[in-house]
């Protein structure tokens, strides 16, 4: 038995999964985070897999940042508990949105799927079914699902896109004879569920209050066609966890002597885990955030972070905010540390070039970025630092993502990778991220989890420069 097992804790919990993707998960994960908070339940959400945007709209729903837990950065099931117990410090209930199709996993054995992720959890599971043009065959379907993995606790089901109450009653009847497991819900055909996509999944939430309607219509057809005391039963059948949390998640204020990061988080920037931004204030870091849409210019800070986005849907205001682009260059030139990833990497670029139209950017980098309508790197990424990358040891071996519709043109200096992809695509020709003096920008974005170091090098670059600002104020 695990040393981790010594003490345990009640968390009711559901996986929300369905047999493949577009099946209608989010759609009724939202409404269950909307309506059960809405009911005054602390209602702590999860994404499975690296995502950011699925997560804007489950921290909206829920009103508790969502967290992500993806076993190809959590290393072993412990991991995964440990990360989950964390998350649910003061939550009445966890609900976990799956991806993709329940068992579907980057290897055979299915050691990266949400079914790996509910295990882990011993977590009740319950299939969302898009049930178009189906009736009796949908008991063969969840029938299958319960076999295919027996250790999967497959607990009860939410039909969607039903057409009407005939049709309802044969799939009801199916399931409840043949799987033996509730049907908890049963949600109609509309329109109205949902959200605007973009090529990288939902537009973020951060972009648009307009799109709030579709969240509100989630959560009044969960309301109306869901059983929520019978979810709530699910969630609560759950046994006891391993109480491995830390003792308390940090302020991202930090300490009165920590050093200071800047994080551009606003409309353009909003692609941040939770994690990183606490990891580096328990390495010692204070954040403050930065509109760069809106910022006059660079507040006093050790090191800047630029997190992924869509800065092409923004380079306009991106570029007429001129102080704080002159600002970061400038302090770029001075030494100032600075990681950015991906919409981070474009920022820091000279210009965006997007359908035939372009803007000037910060100028860091001498590059320009083509934003195309086809995915140039999608999926997991497996890097190794190069000696040059100042913020992780040469030879440290990272564990990323990445999903970019750009790629660098124009680039007439041969600055030296940050990386070396044993999987992946970033910049092409095997490597990925591009260093410039203290400067690292790449299309991979990075999980704390699974970048050792990387916080502890973000602040230990923010505190030399610090102690050069300083030695140099002095003389």
């Amino acid at each position: 038995m695990s040393s981790l097992t010594a003490n345990t804790r009640p968390v009711p919990r559901l996986v929300i999964a369905a047999p493949q993707g577009r099946s209608g998960k989010t759609t009724v994960t939202l409404g269950l985070c909307a309506a059960l908070s809405a009911r005054g339940m602390q209602v702590q959400p999860f994404k499975k897999g690296p995502d950011y945007i699925d997560p804007s709209w489950l921290t909206e729903a829920a009103r508790r940042p969502c967290r992500n837990l993806d076993p190809f950065f959590l290393a072993s099931p412990d991991h995964i508990r440990r990360a989950f117990m964390r998350g649910c410090r003061e939550a009445d209930m966890a609900v976990v949105e799956g991806n993709h199709g329940l068992y579907d996993s980057l290897d055979e054995e299915g050691q990266t799927s949400t079914a790996a992720v509910a295990r882990a959890l011993r977590s009740p599971v319950l299939l969302v079914v898009n049930t178009e043009r189906m009736s009796r065959s949908v008991a063969a379907l969840v029938h299958g699902y319960q076999t295919f993995e027996p250790d999967t606790w497959l607990a009860g089901v939410i039909l969607n896109n039903v057409s009407r109450s005939r049709h309802e009653q044969k799939l009801r009847q199916a399931i409840e004879k043949h799987c033996r497991i509730p049907v908890v819900g049963a949600v109609p055909r509309s329109a109205r569920l949902t959200i605007p996509d973009r090529h990288l999944g939902l537009v973020p939430r951060g972009e648009d209050d307009m799109l709030l309607p579709a969240l509100q219509a989630c959560r009044d057809a969960v309301e109306q066609y869901v059983d929520l005391d019978a979810v709530v039963a699910l969630a609560r059948s759950a046994p006891p966890l391993p109480d491995v949390s830390r003792s308390g998640c940090c302020p991202l204020t930090g300490q009165a002597n920590a050093v200071r990061i800047g994080v551009l988080r606003d409309r353009a920037f909003s692609f941040y885990y939770p994690e990183n931004l606490e990891a580096l204030v328990e390495a010692g870091a204070s954040l403050v955030f930065i509109d760069a849409l809106h910022t006059a210019g660079l507040p006093p800070v050790e090191a800047l972070y630029i997190g992924g986005g869509f800065p092409e849907m923004f380079m306009d205001e991106l570029a007429a905010n001129r102080d704080l682009r002159q600002d970061i260059r400038q302090a770029a030139e001075h030494g100032l540390p600075i990681y950015a990833e991906c919409g981070g990497l474009m920022y820091l670029s000279r210009r965006i070039y997007w359908r035939g139209r372009a803007a000037e950017m910060v100028g860091v980098l001498p590059c320009a970025v083509e934003v195309t309508d086809r995915p140039q790197g999608h999926g997991y990424v497996i890097a190794e630092s190069t000696g040059d990358n100042p913020f992780f040891p040469a030879g440290s071996l990272i564990r990323g993502h990445e999903f970019h519709h750009s790629r660098v043109v124009n680039c007439y200096a041969d600055l030296p990778p940050a990386y070396r992809l044993q999987r992946g695509t970033g910049l092409g020709k095997g490597v990925d991220g591009l260093i410039y003096r203290n400067v690292v920008a790449a299309y991979t974005h990075l999980h704390a989890a699974s970048a050792p170091g990387w916080a502890e090098g973000m602040v230990r670059m923010a505190r030399l420069f610090k102690q050069e600002v300083m030695y140099n104020a002095l003389v």
